[in-house]
């Protein structure tokens, strides 16, 4: 099953030969081989939330888990060509949304963020627990912990962590290197709440749900990718003062990543979009809106059979390799991991 999406995507040639979809154009081209994991039978992808790519080539993805599959395990790890290694993370179950890696010293760590269970912690990469982060009851913009959904967070080079409370209250959280309040900024929801379509003013932030450490400057900025009827990228000082804004080329964020230069967001309104060096967007990868404007909806929830080759329904995470490969991992509920590799 998790293999027949591949195999509808294959366009075939006068010749008789079987050529996957090119997304992109110019110096950035991608071949794109959808469904690219092999899960054993006893897991099924519920929506597959976040993807890293390892030193080693490992490709880790943290999903949901569909509620069909045998295994409760919401961590899964994978070779470069695809091969299920193995598992962990069962009571990641539900809300294993943010993932991130950071190499400290000569080891890699995963940071996991849990916008069902409320919690943000930190593990190895066979999913050895370091520490556990419940709700910043010192910032006091909580009354009881169940408030906080953070989706995702950033590490900044001085070890300061940031988080995004991008289900919650629409708070960012600093903390410092040991994990010390220092301060609170962006939200709160309550601007969102009086009025959904309207964007709200600079510094504050609506479901700020991507967040990262832009360090192709002379200093690190923080960035963070805002939903609803703010559609944008505002950067920060890592003070949280509020600098400028990005709306070119941005639908609904999800997350961030660079290489070279490049800046690669996938988007949630079904499509993968990279930037230059200046923020300028450079292309915009399988492009999935339709005529009528929508994207995702009425889509994620099918089979994967409905999905059109070459075109995403809901990128919710993207991640380079060292050779510039892409990894799109998307909100769809049976899962999907798709392979663009880089082809000129």
């Amino acid at each position: 099953m998790q293999r027949r999406a591949l195999l509808a995507a294959l366009v075939t040639s006068a010749k008789g030969q079987s050529k996957l979809p090119i997304l992109g154009s110019g110096e950035h081209r991608y071949e794109a081989t959808h469904d690219w994991a092999q899960l054993p039978s006893n897991i099924r992808f519920g929506n597959t939330h976040g993807v890293i790519i390892t030193e080693d080539r490992r490709v880790i993805v943290a999903h949901t888990v569909h509620k069909s599959s045998e295994s409760p395990d919401a961590i899964c790890i994978f070779d470069d060509k695809g091969k299920f290694i193995k598992s962990w993370g069962a009571d990641l179950r539900g809300g294993a949304h943010g993932l991130v890696l950071r190499k400290e010293a000569a080891t890699e760590f995963l940071y996991h963020c849990d916008n069902v269970k409320g919690f943000v912690r930190k593990t190895t990469l066979d999913g050895e627990v370091v520490w556990v982060m419940q709700a910043p009851i010192a910032s006091g913009v909580y009354t009881k912990a169940s408030e906080f959904k953070p989706s995702t967070l950033a590490i900044a080079p001085n070890g300061h962590v940031y988080i995004a409370d991008g289900y919650g209250k629409f708070y960012i959280h600093h903390f410092d290197e040991k994990l010390r309040w220092i301060r609170t900024f962006g939200g709160t929801r309550e601007l969102m709440d009086k009025d959904k379509n309207t964007e709200t003013p600079k510094g504050t932030t609506i479901w700020p749900h991507a967040i990262a450490i832009d360090t192709r400057g002379k200093k690190p900025l923080l960035m963070v990718g805002e939903r609803g009827a703010n559609s944008r990228v505002q950067y920060f000082t890592l003070e949280g003062r509020p600098l400028q804004t990005l709306k070119e080329g941005v639908r609904w964020p999800s997350t961030f990543d660079f290489y070279k230069g490049l800046m690669l967001m996938p988007d949630l309104k079904a499509v993968v979009t990279l930037f230059d060096d200046n923020n300028k967007p450079l292309v915009q990868l399988g492009d999935g809106r339709q005529a009528d404007g929508k994207t995702y909806e009425g889509l994620r929830t099918q089979e994967r059979e409905a999905f059109s080759p070459g075109k995403f329904v809901a990128p919710h995470a993207a991640s380079f390799d060292a050779d510039g490969n892409i990894f799109v991992v998307e909100w769809v509920e049976v899962g999907r991991v798709t392979k663009l590799r880089k082809v000129s």
